[in-house]
């Protein structure tokens, strides 16, 4: 059990519960001295109150023709503040392989796969929509694009040090696993900084890969006056930011 987040959703509760109050309180009163009438305009009212703050299932709501009244269900609140800060998390896995606390750290790890999702519907890899027909071509462009979230996610690994990105894996694995997680000393002086120990700026992965776009390979033809003239082509030089930034993928192994 963790005291501080069971604390912080008694408090969360209590408020949206003190709101769901004082929001029904309002719509009682109306229905007293006759500005609302009708169990469905009632209903409507109490119904947008209900889908506000999310707690209805802690009220009995009666609800008549010209009678609107509610109250709290204490007990049942109370039970449920009781479980505040408790995780039940149960694993096939054997104790010996995998204790309590790394238990809970794979279970938190499963936003790594909400990411992946997010990242492969809306803000990079935009999966929708899909132009096939076919069963095995909508397969293969799904498998793209899974496999190319998995390219990004090594691409990310092996940057972390030029990204915003916290360096200090080693802490994740010892830190408390229900308490909120927190940066590191080193991380929290990196995003303040905004550039890394060598002056260079720090990146997320958009702006780093925006500033490999620049490197580019021309094609050049050398006018000489006459047709069919040869061509030769250049690339530019990576500046040492770049080179570094391309150096680094180079330790992942899969």
């Amino acid at each position: 059990m963790h005291r501080s987040l069971g604390k912080l959703r008694g408090h969360k509760r209590e408020a949206l519960l003190e709101a769901t109050g004082t929001e029904l309180k309002k719509i009682r009163a109306r229905v007293e001295n006759g500005a609302i009438s009708g169990r469905d305009k009632i209903g409507v009212r109490v119904g947008k109150v209900v889908n506000k703050y999310k707690v209805g299932k802690h009220f009995a709501l009666t609800i008549e023709e010209a009678r609107f009244e509610f109250h709290r269900f204490e007990q049942q609140i109370a039970a449920e503040a009781a479980l505040d800060g408790i995780y039940v998390i149960r694993t096939s896995v054997p104790k010996k392989e995998m204790d309590s606390a790394e238990a809970v750290r794979s279970y938190k790890a499963l936003a790594q796969v909400d990411w992946a999702f997010r990242s492969m519907k809306t803000i990079d890899l935009h999966i929708r929509p899909i132009h096939h027909h076919l069963a095995d071509r909508v397969r293969a462009h799904i498998f793209l694009c899974v496999l190319a979230c998995y390219v990004e996610w090594h691409m990310r690994e092996a940057w972390r040090e030029l990204l915003f990105a916290d360096e200090d894996l080693k802490r994740k694995t010892h830190r408390d696993p229900v308490a909120a997680g927190e940066r590191s000393a080193a991380a929290l002086e990196k995003v303040a900084r905004r550039t890394l120990t060598d002056g260079s700026p720090v990146h997320s992965v958009r702006t780093l890969l925006h500033e490999l776009s620049t490197i580019v390979r021309n094609t050049c033809e050398a006018h000489a006056g006459q047709t069919g003239s040869s061509t030769f082509q250049m690339t530019t030089v990576p500046n040492p930011a770049q080179q570094r930034a391309l150096h680094l993928p180079q330790s992942i192994r899969v």
